[in-house]
């Protein structure tokens, strides 16, 4: 370890549990064998003899389908003295057959494994991003289970799977859910959903030929959004139509794959009077979004039926944060807005405020912080000591 090294270290985190399935949707050995592997990094701070630095505090961020542990914030959380477990779910890297039900499992096992095996007293959900609405997910069924089944009707008990309560939830540069997400940017041009050239063009805003352009009329707006939603329904209604098929045939195929063109249109990118907040116009976190709607990374561009219906689907998805915000009562909420996000609607922090049931809740909006908080160290260094005032004054935190 060098003078300049980060005075952390990352240790990997093997959680393992046995699960009986009936379609593999994980690729390779991890999920197909009858036993479901997980793959977390814990970030530990060192002292100056190279020591891990103890705590009984530890730090758990978890997005339904990325790794995060590289990410700016657990980084300086880790070199600010803290404890940090970045846990990627069965899931990690490829959410085309992601199912949310399923990560909200998983986070159990980490939580569980985290208190029995590592010894952490005290557990706290940090909800970045697309983690946000799973942290609310999750502590909602851990604390008012009443899931047994998938959005697609397949069984899956969480009132049996005594999820043990996070002690806190810090919910950050996050959003409602990726169902609503991804309806807000859903393409409403796409008449076709095999053939995407064909559009409708007094929808189609990214093209030059459009006769609505920015800035856009309220009337067009409320049009445009309707759309959205009647596409994302279409899409919904088509999805459980086959699958119904399939199960009607009993011919060993249980499961479609499929695309989902131009998922990355939003009057918001390129009208920054719209729910307007610091971001730069013309742009969204993943860069162009005019690039983005047709690249292979878009939101939900390669998925199934049943994931469709769990993450994705605007009216089917149990997954949406305020309904799982209002379940909430018993959990201190710490939310962090920040405020030239490039990724988070402007709208989308105040409707979860709003919907928490827990009375011990507290709001900080972060001025002219970006999603990722790339070179932002000071807006960065606000985020950190917020979340450690926060922490040790709900004692959650040794001080």
């Amino acid at each position: 370890m060098t003078a300049s090294a980060p005075k952390f270290d990352r240790i990997p985190v093997i959680v393992s549990f046995a699960e009986q399935v009936k379609m593999t949707e994980t690729y390779g050995f991890a999920g197909s064998q009858g036993k479901t592997f997980l793959e977390g990094q814990r970030l530990v701070p060192l002292d100056a003899g190279g020591n891990i630095v103890a705590n009984e505090t530890l730090f758990i961020f978890m997005h339904p389908a990325s790794t995060l542990q590289l990410l700016p914030m657990p980084v300086a959380l880790a070199e600010a003295g803290l404890h940090v477990l970045c846990a990627g779910s069965r899931y990690a890297k490829n959410d085309s057959a992601l199912i949310m039900e399923k990560v909200v499992y998983d986070l159990g096992q980490y939580i569980r494994h985290a208190r029995e095996e590592l010894r952490y007293q005290k557990v706290v959900l940090v909800g970045w991003s697309g983690g946000g609405s799973l942290s609310l997910f999750y502590q909602a069924q851990a604390e008012r289970p009443d899931i047994t089944h998938t959005a697609a009707g397949d069984p899956y008990d969480l009132t049996q799977a005594t999820l043990p309560r996070a002690d806190g939830i810090i919910f950050i540069a996050a959003h409602l859910s990726r169902a609503e997400t991804m309806t807000e940017w859903l393409d409403p041009s796409v008449l076709d959903e095999v053939n995407p050239d064909v559009r409708d063009a007094e929808l189609d805003i990214y093209s030059p030929a459009c006769r609505h352009q920015p800035p856009f009329k309220p009337e067009f707006v409320t049009r445009f959004r309707a759309a959205q939603v009647a596409r994302n329904r279409k899409i919904t209604a088509w999805a459980e139509h086959l699958l119904a098929a399939l199960k009607q045939r009993q011919d060993g195929e249980i499961e479609r794959a499929f695309v989902v063109h131009r998922t990355m249109c939003d009057v918001r990118w390129i009208d920054a009077t719209i729910d307007p907040n610091g971001r730069k116009p013309n742009w969204c976190y993943l860069g162009d979004p005019r690039t983005v709607n047709v690249g292979p990374v878009g939101m939900a561009r390669f998925t199934t039926l049943r994931s469709w219906l769990s993450q994705w689907s605007f009216d089917k998805s149990n997954a949406k944060g305020t309904i799982n915000a209002a379940k909430i009562r018993k959990t201190p909420v710490l939310q962090i807005v920040n405020q030239a996000d490039d990724a988070v609607p402007a709208t989308h922090n105040p409707a979860i405020r709003a919907a928490l049931a827990t009375p011990d809740k507290e709001y900080l909006e972060i001025p002219g912080a970006t999603h990722y908080y790339v070179n932002q160290p000071a807006q960065l260094q606000t985020c950190i000591d917020a979340v450690i005032d926060w922490s040790r004054r709900k004692g959650l935190l040794a001080a």
